[in-house]
């Protein structure tokens, strides 16, 4: 019912919110077309959500929330609630729970119907429903219809909470749920999909975001993220469409017997497997001990998916007697970044063989407000295990838990709080410390963050090496191919073709890799690849990029970017997914159908705890040829005359999170237009970047996240080449679905000797960061 008072308080919402708006315009923060978006948008979404009387019933304390926030005239917050809708990308949604620590906090504190500032463009419970309503909706009118899903949460505040309630609509749709016990992996939830011919996942997670955002993940029935095509569908015609009216619940300890079932649990003493049905065979587990009403009464439904997951992993090791054996068997620091790996990683590795693995505790309980990394107002820190700050706080609290024991570790693994991320932390010999110097101070170091270019392409040898050193020579060589994104190293290109194995170059981000894999399983099995030219030799990227000089706007191919040694229709095995950001995987060959793995293949979207067991294998490897991982990376790989010295660098604005408000979507369009400019106009300007002349450029624009930026959105970047091959560049990124861009640069240095190498690196590794310094400076991205 609508009220006087709420009447009453929409006029002072009005009045406020329009001043805030006006304000904003008049100092240039929010350009014409935002703020005209902003005022047509604002006000009749905020009206929508308070005049709303079913949301009383589905999220009390929301309107209570509203109501507060007017009286005491926020209207920054409701503006930036109220503007747009969450932005839907490749996995999902994902966006800010809360504006601030106290926000956050108070939500932790009161559950998810917390009387919290919530809206279209926060993450919160509403949101969580509507775009599971429309997820429902979307999969019981599809052909054949959709009626399985399995459900997902990692630490992130009240994710659990959030997932239960995801979980309660889905069983009003009638889909048979599969939940998830406690948090858990990404990785877990992708592997569960296909494993139990589920037809959707849904996963709870902002992954290596701050501690104020969160998440909805979307997973095929492979386990791979929606094909754009049905992701779109998804989106515009059913996430969209949905009203409050569509969202119904059904209570867990309501679900129909046969509608319900719990994964996780922990491993039973007593081989128990499901008898009859579908399932049939899979084993059993016992439900965890601590776990009081989690499972509603059905304590005899937990599906022991940890040990499958386990188990599928452990057929990627190369060399296991050689784990068992070791002689001089590595050490192992785990942090789990207060993420779901806390468990799974340290028992991965233990059944695997590697003994010596030692917990950091400080950063090991699960807790979303990762209260190890900074949530000062403007400074919220990432937990990503990618990012050197977070490899210094891992360090110092192995080192203040573990006195006097650093000196004996091997390397420290970390995993983000989703785990689909895996960092890798070494020791620096003293030979090699110029070349490592700490990323903050400039300063020498006993330790680095082994960058994922690097720790990925030395898997690949270590994996194509093996081959070699058994049977003579890769098996099946015409066949294998790995795919990565065009911002990966080119290290990992040179690598795969020195051993003759093909390569394929996507767009970022997994759903690419996924995606262009299958545009090559397609080929090889003779089916339609939608956007290869029809002798499937080159990709239409030829065709699509923009080069300064002027050829005409074509939109690239939406998933690849090119390949080389692709050419034979035989390349039909994935043997590495690898990307820049932590990501890695092995897709394998075809699947034997739509709703399978790759035949030999892991999960199709990124999985850190399983790179985080090749890692280990690789370094006990090395460890058992004298070898630590740096000097391994040079003698086999940078030494390699068939190869050479790659550097790369990366660096993202800002450093943590994104733009913020309203104003972030001006400054983000801002930045890129100076980027434009210097794209279209570096020829007769004479561009130079650290004192090296860019001597070409190209734009990419796949046209995929048009519809939310503007016509011509370059998503792909703007890249500025630094020689004639090609091989040494900077990519300017910016992000599809938030306020942030990325920078990358990657420096070739030839082919330089042994004695040279570490000068060399050091050399190139200045020359990275000078880039990124000059470029900002010149768009105006960090000042």
């Amino acid at each position: 019912m609508i009220t006087t008072i709420d009447n009453e308080l929409i006029a002072q919402a009005e009045t406020g919110i329009q001043g805030f708006l006006d304000e904003q315009r008049d100092r240039g923060l929010i350009a014409g077309n935002y703020y005209d978006d902003a005022v047509a948008r604002t006000l009749p979404n905020l009206r929508k959500w308070l005049f709303a009387d079913e949301l009383d019933a589905i999220s009390p304390g929301l309107r209570d929330g509203l109501r507060e926030a007017i009286r005491k005239q926020q209207w920054e917050a409701l503006a930036n609630a109220y503007a747009r809708d969450v932005s839907f990308g490749t996995g999902g949604i994902r966006e800010k729970m809360g504006a601030t620590r106290d926000v956050v906090l108070r939500l932790k504190e009161e559950g998810i119907h917390a009387s919290i500032i919530k809206g279209p463009n926060t993450i919160n419970d509403v949101i969580y429903l509507l775009t599971a309503a429309g997820t429902a909706k979307f999969g019981i009118e599809r052909t054949p219809k959709l009626s399985k899903i399995v459900i997902g949460f990692d630490s992130r505040v009240r994710g659990a909470e959030f997932a239960r309630a995801i979980a309660s609509l889905f069983l009003a749709y009638d889909y048979t749920v599969f939940l998830f016990d406690e948090a858990c992996m990404y990785p877990s939830v992708t592997y569960a999909v296909p494993r139990l011919k589920a037809d959707i996942g849904v996963f709870i997670s902002a992954s290596h975001n701050d501690f104020r955002y969160n998440g909805y993940k979307l997973s095929c029935q492979n386990g791979s993220q929606f094909d754009p095509v049905e992701r779109d569908k998804l989106y515009q015609q059913y996430i969209t469409q949905v009203k409050f009216t569509d969202i119904k619940l059904t209570p867990l300890d309501q679900a129909p017997a046969d509608k319900l079932w719990f994964l996780g649990g922990q491993k039973s003493s007593s081989a128990r497997t499901i008898e009859d049905g579908e399932l049939a065979g899979l084993p059993l587990a016992d439900p965890l001990p601590d776990a009081k009403g989690v499972y509603v009464g059905r304590e005899g439904r937990v599906i022991d998916m940890h040990t499958l997951h386990f188990d599928h992993i452990k057929t990627f090791i190369l060399r296991n007697d050689m784990i068992r054996s070791a002689g001089k068997p590595i050490t192992i620091g785990y942090c789990a970044f207060n993420g779901s790996g806390r468990k799974a990683v340290p028992q991965l590795l233990g059944e695997v063989g590697f003994q010596q693995v030692t917990r950091i505790m400080a950063l090991d309980a699960l807790d979303g407000m990762f209260p190890a990394f900074c949530s000062d107002p403007g400074k919220e820190q990432q937990p990503d295990p990618g990012d050197w700050r977070a490899a210094d706080i891992a360090v110092a609290a192995f080192k203040e838990e573990n006195p006097g024991k650093f000196d004996d570790v091997d390397l420290i693994i970390g995993t983000d709080p989703d785990a689909d991320r895996c960092g890798v932390i070494v020791k620096v010999p003293d030979h090699q410390k110029a070349a490592y110097p700490h990323p903050g101070t400039g300063q020498p170091r006993d330790y680095t963050l082994l960058s994922a270019d690097d720790a990925w392409s030395l898997i690949l040898w270590y994996r194509f090496q093996y081959e070699v050193e058994k049977y003579g020579c890769v098996q099946d060589v015409e066949k294998k191919f790995i795919a990565l994104s065009h911002t990966t190293t080119d290290l990992l290109t040179r690598t795969a073709q020195n051993f003759g194995v093909g390569v394929l170059k996507t767009w970022v981000g997994f759903a690419q890799l996924a995606a262009g894999t299958r545009a090559i399983w397609d080929l090889h099995q003779g089916k339609d690849t939608p956007g290869l030219t029809e002798d499937h030799k080159l990709p239409m990227y030829d065709e699509g990029r923009r080069e300064a000089s002027g050829t005409g706007e074509v939109v690239c191919n939406r998933s690849i970017h090119s390949w080389i040694d692709m050419d034979d229709t035989r390349r039909c095995m994935n043997v590495g997914a690898l990307e820049q950001s932590n990501g890695f995987s092995i897709l394998g060959a075809p699947p034997k159908d739509a709703r399978s793995l790759g035949e030999d293949g892991h999960v199709r979207d990124k999985d850190g705890t399983f790179a985080a067991v090749l890692v280990a294998e690789l370094a006990q490897y090395a460890k058992l040829e004298g070898e630590n991982l740096l000097d391994l990376l040079d003698e086999k790989i940078f030494l390699d005359p068939q190869i050479g010295l790659y550097v790369t660098h990366y660096e993202p604005d800002p450093i943590d999170g994104e733009y913020e408000g309203l104003s972030g979507y001006t400054k983000k369009r801002g930045i890129l237009d100076k980027a434009e400019d210097l794209f279209v106009h570096y020829a007769e300007r004479s561009l130079m970047l650290a004192d090296m002349k860019v001597t070409g450029a190209t734009s990419y624009r796949t046209g995929k996240y048009d519809a939310i930026n503007w016509p011509g959105f370059p998503d792909e970047g703007y890249r500025f080449y630094f020689d004639e091959q090609r091989q040494s560049h900077l990519t300017i990124r910016p992000s599809g679905t938030s306020n942030a861009l990325r920078f990358h640069v990657q420096l070739f240095g030839g082919y330089p000797t042994s004695d040279e190498l570490v000068a060399r690196k050091s050399e190139l590794r200045r020359a990275s960061i000078k880039i990124v310094k000059d470029i900002r400076e010149l768009i105006g991205a960090g000042i």
